[in-house]
C-alpha cells in the first residue's frame, strides 16, 4: 500500500495556486520509462474483489466466435470501492443452493491495489495464453459525466467503454492547467478521475480564460500516450483520484509517507498561457 500513501502527500494540490504553462525552460525530451508509467498509475487506487487468500474472483473468458473457450480468466477492476462492496452484498443475497459457493461468498472481501499494479500485471502476462483478464468497472455517473461534455462539445456519442478521464484546458486549441506546489514551484499537470475535481479547477480558470474547458480522454488514451511520446510534459502529468478514493487513501497509515506540501491558496490566478 506504499505506493497509495504516496499521495496522500500530495493531495494538497488540487486547487493549489495556477500556472500558465508548463513549456517554460529547457526541459530534456525523453520517454517515460515502464517504471515511470506505472508511479503515475499508482497514484490512483482501484478495487478488487478477494477470497479469504487475497485472490481475485474471476470467472472463464466466454467462447470466442469459433465456439471455442475462451483461454485464462477474467475478474473485475471497480474504480469506487463503494460499487465493489455493493457486489459482494449483492451476491450475499442472492440465495445460492450450494453450500460451498455460500461459503465462498461470505470470504469475500474488497482489496485496493493501485493501478500500476495492475498496469504491471498486464505488460508482464499480455502473451500468455492463460492470462488473468482485467474488466474495468467505471462510475456510472463519471460515464454519463463524460457523455455530456462530449456531446456539449458536438461528437454523437452512445456509449462510452472505457474509464473517463477529465483535463482541463485555457481553449480546446491551448494546453492543458497545470498547477504547483507553491514549497518547491513544481508544476504538475492534473488529469481527473471526477468530473466534479476538472469542474471545479475549471471555475478557477474560467473568470481569465473564457474559452477553457473540459477535454474527456480515457484511461487507454493517457497510457498509450505515456509510452508512445516523448514530450517532456508528461514528466508533469498526475492522476487525481476521485474524492471516494482520496477519502479512503486518508485512512491508510501514513509512517513512512512523506509530508504534505505547503499549499498557498492566496494567488490561485493563472498566468497567460505561452504560445
Amino acid at each position: 500500500m506504499k505506493s497509495l500513501v504516496r499521495w496522500s502527500a500530495t493531495l494538497g494540490l488540487v486547487g493549489s495556486t495556477l500556472l500558465g504553462t508548463v513549456f517554460a525552460g529547457n526541459l530534456p525530451v525523453l520517454a517515460l520509462s515502464e517504471q515511470q508509467i506505472k508511479d503515475k498509475l499508482d497514484s490512483v487506487p482501484v478495487y478488487l474483489v478477494t477470497n479469504d487468500k487475497g485472490l481475485p474472483l474471476s470467472r472463464p473468458l466466454p467462447e470466442n466466435q469459433n465456439g471455442q473457450k475462451g483461454a485464462g480468466s477474467v475478474t473485475g477492476v471497480y474504480m469506487s470501492r463503494q460499487e465493489a462492496q455493493k457486489f459482494i452484498t449483492e451476491l450475499r443475497s442472492a440465495q445460492a443452493k450450494d453450500p460451498k459457493i455460500q461459503e465462498m461468498v461470505k470470504s469475500l472481501q474488497v482489496t485496493a491495489v493501485p493501478l500500476g499494479v495492475i498496469y504491471q500485471q498486464l505488460q508482464q502476462s499480455k502473451n500468455q495464453p492463460n492470462r488473468l483478464v482485467f474488466a474495468f468497472k467505471p462510475v456510472d455517473q463519471e460515464i454519463k459525466g463524460a457523455m455530456d461534455l462530449l456531446r456539449q462539445s458536438g461528437q454523437k456519442v452512445e456509449q462510452f467503454k472505457s474509464v473517463p478521464i477529465f483535463a482541463v484546458r485555457f481553449a480546446p486549441d491551448q494546453g492543458y492547467v497545470p498547477i504547483k506546489v507553491n514549497s518547491d514551484n513544481q508544476q504538475m499537470i492534473p488529469l481527473f478521475l471526477s468530473k466534479q475535481d476538472a469542474q471545479g479547477l475549471l471555475n478557477q480558470v474560467k473568470p481569465k480564460f473564457p474559452k477553457a474547458d473540459i477535454q474527456v480522454i480515457d484511461v487507454d488514451g493517457v497510457i498509450k500516450t505515456l509510452q508512445d511520446k516523448n514530450d517532456a510534459w508528461l514528466n508533469q502529468v498526475v492522476l487525481v483520484p476521485s474524492p471516494e478514493s482520496r477519502e479512503y487513501i486518508k485512512t491508510l497509515p501514513r509512517d513512512n509517507a512523506p509530508k504534505a506540501p505547503a499549499s498557498n491558496r492566496n494567488n490561485s490566478q493563472p498566468q497567460k498561457p505561452k504560445r
